[in-house]
């Protein structure tokens, strides 16, 4: 679908509102909660709320997906069915893309081509791949002897709680809820009080759909109650959450503290981009490098946020990139000639600024960016920071903005080293024309993503996994199936 200039604006002024919990296939006011304002980062203004859910709101969802997982509505749904409505899904989240792709940027800030790729394409794309996927996972029978029929079913695991982050909540969203829908639980979804307004409507579009009351249920508000209220709950039998490692350890305390409910943990990065002397043409692989950091101004978990580059070629492939930089396109999100959109929080826009002071008193180089960009909502420079030293902040802390440190290295030794001293271990980039390289340094980085002459773009079919204190956890794939059903062993003795 080509985007539309005048349906884009069409869209940016709809109405908002005021906002409730989806809860047992019903719209619900708080019970003892408040508002949360919702502050469109393309603006700075409000443009509606969501309400910041009580203890009692997020109980009375949990106990609804308790009751609907027992009911058996949906967990003992013939597979063939379950697959019809998740496929239904997709086809409305088709229908509505540009609604859900305008309406998050408006809450987000993400540029509207990216978004409506990457949300409600992304989304549709999951739903459907799970769906398909769902009646084709088999149980085994295991060798015995002849007097035993020895079964492993796969069953549902219960309750699914998931917690997703702001900058893109749609997929992210689309990668926990599908396969443990798709498997048969009943989920309560818990998105970024940064940005709700998607998941929401996808609430909505799921019970039209046809999924049953209290299977899918969303409530919005703050971690500290929210969240921990999922994670604190005997009843959620599994937890899966993207977003900062402090709330991810939060969250195993929850788990230790309850029911030692599995927690899936996927939490964030500091990605090298490791570009060798032999990486081709210069000025290509500095544009798509640059966009590696500054698309969705940086806002990405597996953004190349360290640049490493071969002493040799240093100085050109700079030159390059900085030019790349300083030609990005960066204004409302919601025109089509914009490249890069807006910070997605005022709090995040004031750690990017904080981000470029620090850099600058350990003695860092600030090449080019650096500084916000005046006006209506949250906008930041694409910023490129030589890096003084390894211990430089921003080459230590994710900075999760358009800030980009820069490092060289003399061999291929040096770049793993370099590429390898973080405690993160989330995704990484590798340019190179020699395909032993190629294949060696696959080997040598410690992330559970590396991409090789070409940074990003995997898709739904290969998981995205952490390392190290990047998480536990991993979203796509079959494999993600996994995290959402339990095995069952039936000992049959049959002499």
């Amino acid at each position: 679908m080509a985007l539309n200039q005048a349906e884009i604006d069409r869209l940016r002024t709809a109405a908002v509102g005021d906002l409730q919990n989806f809860v047992d296939g019903d719209w619900r006011n708080s019970s003892g909660g408040s508002e949360i304002e919702v502050i469109s980062p393309c603006s700075g203004q409000q443009i509606g709320t969501i309400i910041d859910s009580s203890e009692a709101d997020v109980l009375a969802a949990i106990a609804a997906a308790r009751r609907s997982f027992a009911a058996g509505h949906w967990s003992r749904m013939a597979p063939q069915r379950r697959k019809a409505i998740l496929f239904r899904l997709a086809e409305l989240i088709d229908r509505d893309a540009l609604e859900l792709a305008v309406l998050g940027v408006r809450d987000n800030g993400t540029e509207i081509s990216m978004a409506f790729a990457a949300e409600p394409g992304s989304a549709a794309t999951t739903f459907r791949f799970y769906a398909e996927a769902l009646d084709k996972l088999n149980g085994d029978i295991t060798p015995t002897g002849p007097e035993v029929l020895s079964l492993i079913h796969r069953e549902p695991v219960g309750v699914v709680g998931a917690i997703v982050p702001w900058n893109f909540p749609l997929m992210i969203g689309a990668w926990k809820v599908a396969p443990a829908l798709a498997a048969g639980n009943s989920v309560i979804l818990k998105p970024s009080e940064a940005a709700s307004l998607t998941l929401l409507k996808l609430a909505e579009l799921a019970a039209e759909a046809g999924v049953p009351a209290g299977v899918f249920n969303v409530v919005t508000g703050q971690g500290a109650t929210a969240g921990r209220t999922i994670g604190l709950s005997h009843d959620v039998d599994v937890l899966t959450f993207t977003g900062s490692g402090n709330v991810g350890r939060h969250l195993l305390r929850y788990a230790a503290d309850s029911n030692f409910k599995a927690i899936h943990l996927e939490l964030g990065g500091k990605s090298p981009n490791i570009v060798f002397d032999d990486c081709g043409n210069i000025e290509e692989v500095a544009r798509l490098s640059a966009r590696a950091i500054f698309a969705n101004s940086g806002q990405v978990c597996v953004a190349g946020s360290r640049l490493l580059v071969q002493e040799s070629i240093r100085e050109p492939f700079l030159e390059a990139l900085v030019k790349a930089a300083d030609a990005t396109v960066v204004g409302d999100p919601l025109r089509l000639e914009s490249q890069v959109g807006a910070i997605g929080t005022k709090a995040q826009l004031d750690k990017n600024i904080r981000a470029v002071e620090q850099a600058r008193a350990a003695g860092d180089t600030v090449i080019t960016g650096g500084e916000q960009i005046t006006g209506d909502g949250y906008f930041f420079r694409p910023t490129v920071i030589a890096a003084k030293s390894e211990d430089s902040p921003v080459v230590r802390e994710e900075v999760f903005g358009p800030v980009l440190s820069v490092q060289s290295f003399r061999d291929e030794d040096e770049a793993v080293r370099l590429a390898n001293d973080t405690p993160y271990g989330l995704a990484s980039g590798v340019w190179t024309q020699n395909i032993s390289r190629a294949h060696r340094m696959v080997g040598r980085l410690e992330a559970g993503v590396v991409h090789v002459n070409c940074y990003g773009g995997a898709d739904i079919t290969a998981p995205l996994v952490g390392t190290k204190q990047s998480g536990n956890g991993f979203d796509r794939s079959l494999s993600a199936f996994e995290k959402y059903q339990k095995r069952k062993t039936a000992w049959i003795r049959i002499s």
